[in-house]
Parts: structure tokens; C-alpha cells; sequence
């Protein structure tokens, strides 16, 4: 019997650390704008919604404050902030109201 043969070996495993969630998890928080913590590996914390990413980066929008480009090898983790952004056409809906 040919121990070679056996599909163990033929399987392909992820490094260490990658188990390929990463963008799943990325979109997630993008399409639901969640409201995130980015805590860097320089110690710096930012927070905002991830409007954009890819394999090497992502942007993070913040309310009154300029956006941020940030090298994925820079985050140390990210977390979930509790509760949504509030979206643009709600926010103006609002003032709206409140004008009349």
C-alpha cells in the first residue's frame, strides 16, 4: 500500500492564521456599516465604518474626519463599536424635518 495516495496529502491547508474568513468578515462589516475599532500595532487607535478593502488594504470612513487608508500589516485587531452608523440619507432626512 502506497501511503502517497491517501487524500491527507493531496489536501492543500491554509497557513497558519489564514482560514480565508478574512474578507467574508471585511465585506460584512462594509455592506452593514458597522461602526469599527482599529487598534494598530504602533499602539494608535481609529475608528469609523470599512467603506473599502482588499488584499493588502483597507479605507476607513470617518464622520468629520478624513478617511484613512490603512496597510493591513499596520492592524493589530478589530473590533465591532455597539450600534450602526447612522447613513447619509437618514442623518438629512432629520435636518429636514427639523428645518420645517
Amino acid at each position: 500500500m502506497n501511503s502517497s495516495t491517501s487524500p491527507r496529502h493531496h489536501q492543500k491547508t491554509p497557513p497558519p492564521g489564514e482560514t480565508g474568513q478574512e474578507a467574508l468578515y471585511l465585506r460584512s462589516l462594509s455592506e452593514r456599516q458597522v461602526n469599527v475599532s482599529i487598534q494598530l500595532r504602533d499602539g494608535d487607535t481609529v475608528s469609523g465604518w470599512i467603506e473599502y478593502f482588499d488584499d493588502s488594504m483597507l479605507r476607513l470612513t470617518r464622520d468629520g474626519k478624513p478617511n484613512l487608508f490603512i496597510y493591513k500589516h499596520q492592524i493589530q485587531t478589530i473590533t465591532e463599536l455597539p450600534g450602526k452608523r447612522a447613513r447619509r440619507a437618514e442623518r438629512g432626512t432629520g435636518a429636514e424635518e427639523a428645518a420645517s
